[in-house]
């Protein structure tokens, strides 16, 4: 039995009205997004275009460019589709989103200084130390990922290795030696 003074609440909402306000939307940031992401994707297909090739594929066979051509193609049509929906379309509700919580800016920061220090620290490929020679990758990667986990908040340090460690060596094991991609 209602009454026609009770205010129904909507289905699925199990906080009290004015608690919880969730980000705002921001047709601003739709388009920001996309501007960035077809500025991306279209880096990356300009640099997949750069590729050295060892030889041409015969007609009908697929080169070393073929794979990150049909992903750099993809991500510019996608970047392109969320500029025209961020454009002719209104912001959709971020209700569902938490706003930006105090911090947020600098792990995304540190987020990226990390990851410039692993580009950097990869870049030199191997290192003599002690009269032996040292492939960085493993270290770097292994680095990389421990430093992200604490970052954004794992603490427990038994996993913390072996996670850091057992991903990389994935990586190494497929990447490196399987498919014999330099590392």
């Amino acid at each position: 039995m209602s009454t026609p003074d009770a205010v129904a609440e909507p289905a699925g909402h199990d906080e009290p009205a004015g608690e919880y306000q969730g980000a705002p939307a921001s047709r601003r940031l739709e388009i920001v997004f996309a501007v960035v992401s077809l500025a991306f994707t279209s880096g990356y297909l300009f640099l997949s275009t750069q590729i050295p090739l060892r030889r041409e594929a015969a007609a009908g066979q697929i080169d070393a460019r073929f794979w990150p051509l049909v992903i750099g193609v993809t991500g510019v049509v996608i970047a392109i589709a969320l500029l025209a929906v961020a454009i002719t379309r209104p912001a959709p509700t971020r209700e569902d989103l938490e706003r930006i919580q105090p911090g947020g800016y600098l792990r995304v920061i540190a987020t990226l200084a990390i990851t410039g220090a692993f580009i950097a620290l990869w870049s030199l490929g191997s290192v003599v130390l002690f009269g032996y020679r040292v492939e960085v990758f493993p270290v770097a990667a292994a680095l990389l990922m421990a430093a992200l986990m604490l970052l954004y908040g794992h603490r427990r340090w038994l996993s913390l290795i072996i996670y850091s460690a057992s991903v990389t060596a994935f990586v190494y094991v497929v990447f490196g030696m399987l498919l014999r991609i330099p590392l």
